[in-house]
């Protein structure tokens, strides 16, 4: 039986470790944003728009009142 050699390198995988790190801050923001913008709007809507999705104004405020962080 032959062994088959990869061909990576500590490099190689240090750079591979760094993408994907990077592509998990840019969810992680991306993630941020959406919740950002998501709350402007909830906090936009009039109390006949909120009564159609089936919110009340004070669960409406209560959300809009989190910070981007928290989900």
């Amino acid at each position: 039986m032959s062994t088959m050699r990869l061909g990576l390198t500590v490099q190689d995988l240090g750079r591979s470790w760094s993408r994907l790190q990077v592509s998990a801050a840019r969810r992680q923001l991306a993630g941020w944003w959406h919740n950002m913008r998501s709350r402007a709007e909830l906090e936009s809507l009039d109390n006949r728009c909120l009564q159609d999705i089936g919110l009340t104004r004070c669960a409406a405020d209560f959300e809009a009142a989190k910070p981007f962080w928290i989900a």
